[in-house]
């Protein structure tokens, strides 16, 4: 048995419209949980009948808890799928320095986060004082290295140009070769 705190208001997100999240995660995991209305999650899963679903799935609520939608936080079941979280905190800790932050990563009209998700192939969600990434393991390391890059300071055009470098290895990984 194993549990995770999520916050309380992405419960009813774990749990879904008349509990249809919960029934599917449990269907593709093959585990039992429960969800309380603080944001508690138990996964039994001491009868797992594959306990690498069981980590999975622990990943997929973590997701969840992170912003992230069901359907995009499913794709954590598939092999090379990866989850990934950055404190933000780490690079600012005053509430205006945390919108500031979260604005460079975001950019204007989402453009930074969406070519971020866009060039390395991950999916990104900024919520709280966070940044989680869901991707490959090709993927993963070059958005997380873009996001630090602009925590850094860099301008976004130098984030935007190792983006686009990185792109070519990124096709021969996803090709299946070692980069």
């Amino acid at each position: 048995m194993r549990s995770v705190r999520i916050p309380a208001d992405r419960v009813g997100t774990i749990i879904g419209n008349k509990g249809e999240t919960k029934r599917s995660l449990m269907r593709t995991s093959g585990v039992t949980i429960e969800v309380d209305t603080e944001g508690e999650v138990i996964i039994h899963d001491d009868k797992a009948k594959d306990p690498l679903k069981a980590l999975q799935l622990l990943d997929v609520i973590k997701a969840i808890g992170r912003g992230f939608s069901p359907e995009r936080a499913m794709r954590l079941f598939q092999d090379d799928e990866y989850f990934e979280v950055i404190d933000l905190k780490e690079f600012g800790s005053r509430s205006n320095q945390m919108s500031r932050i979260r604005g460079r990563i975001i950019g204007h009209d989402g453009k930074t986060r969406e070519l971020i998700e866009d060039l390395a192939g991950v999916s990104m969600s900024v919520y709280g004082n966070t940044v989680a990434l869901i991707g490959s393991s090709a993927g993963l390391p070059v958005a997380k290295h873009a996001i630090e890059m602009l925590l850094n300071g860099s301008e976004h055009s130098t984030v935007y140009r190792y983006l686009e470098g990185q792109r070519p290895k990124l096709r021969i990984a996803e090709m299946g070769f070692d980069i």
